[in-house]
């Protein structure tokens, strides 16, 4: 039984069969559905965000433009263009890529509050962008997405997403265990000690935006098509704070903790939806309360319950050690 209870990949299985059967668990709810496919996205960016800053040390402000990005590609591609869903989706994550390459080009330079008061000023002005620029993005009015024929109804859809939310997040587990994500955490821990290493920091530094552009990118465009609208206001800056939120309460550097914060502040403001103003408190006081406390974030939690396992353990060795010795001493007494 306990090997079964220590086996990581028994676990995972169970997950990922129980996102297969949520639907049915749910009674295939629209409601209940539609929030699990929310959590997901921002469970996809939260690991994006958490790759930047939690494992590379690079603080953003403004992972929503990317999303609205994203989003917007999806939009403009399947509207204007008509390009079919298996071309749009990759070219969302692309092209927020590529917007994520010129943003990191220029903030290799940068770091600390510079960086994140130049990453706020990005995640500011795509809303004001596409507020503007009538004839690309419909401004105030936005713009309708349509999915396709064989993924028209939401139950076909939400098992795209659960497939894309469990590739992506083995995708960045692999980059964060390959040489790459090394790389990425030297460069947190100091840079200076990375490039008397060898580590071109810029190059790095400049994919980790690549790389956590790309992935949010691909999550706003299934909000997109999830949705089948995108406008301004999805997201603005307090979905930039939310998700730095998610990240802080779940835990820096830890793709269960960017997962965990993503459930909680998906559900959180559908607890709080009938008391206006109270969402943004509870969240304020949960950043607070995780700092102060559990620096490490929620998923830290599991040292208390491996630290007790372990003490456990160690008071069972020498009891089994002394037993051990009395049914040896029977034995020499026994003449055995």
């Amino acid at each position: 039984m306990k090997p079964l209870l220590n086996n990581k990949r028994a676990w995972i299985g169970l997950l990922i069969i129980l996102l297969l059967a949520f639907p049915f668990l749910s009674g295939q709810s629209s409601y209940l559905i539609t929030i699990f496919v929310l959590g997901s996205i921002y469970a996809i960016t939260a690991m994006s965000l958490n790759l930047l800053v939690g494992n590379g040390g690079q603080i953003s402000v403004g992972h929503a433009g990317f999303l609205s990005i994203g989003g917007y590609t999806v939009a403009i591609l399947t509207t204007k263009l008509g390009l079919p869903f298996f071309i749009v989706l990759p070219l969302s994550g692309v092209v927020t890529g590529l917007i994520g390459l010129f943003i990191g080009l220029p903030a290799v330079r940068l770091s600390g509050q510079f960086l994140a008061v130049v990453s706020l000023g990005f995640g500011l002005s795509i809303p004001q962008i596409a507020l503007n620029w009538d004839s690309l993005t419909g401004g105030y009015s936005g713009l309708p997405v349509s999915r396709p024929t064989l993924l028209s109804s939401d139950l076909q859809f939400f098992y795209v997403i659960v497939v894309m939310s469990v590739l992506i997040t083995w995708l960045i587990y692999n980059i964060l265990k390959s040489s790459m994500g090394r790389a990425f955490v030297a460069i947190r821990e100091s840079e200076v000690a990375a490039q008397s290493t060898g580590i071109n920091t810029s190059f790095y530094k400049t994919i980790m935006f690549v790389i956590s552009a790309f992935f949010t990118g691909l999550a706003g465009g299934l909000y997109g098509y999830w949705i089948g609208f995108i406008s301004p206001n999805d997201f603005t800056a307090m979905t930039s704070f939310l998700l730095l939120a998610m990240i802080v309460v779940g835990g820096l550097a830890s793709i269960p903790g960017a997962i965990i914060g993503a459930v909680i502040f998906t559900i959180l403001p559908e607890l709080t939806r009938s008391f206006i103003g109270v969402t943004n408190i509870i969240i304020g006081i949960a950043v607070v309360l995780v700092i102060l406390f559990r620096p490490n974030g929620l998923i830290s939690l599991l040292d208390i319950f491996k630290k007790k396992k372990s003490s456990v353990n160690s008071m069972e060795e020498p009891l089994a050690f002394s037993t051990n010795q009395e049914h040896g001493g029977v034995a020499k007494d026994a003449g055995l």
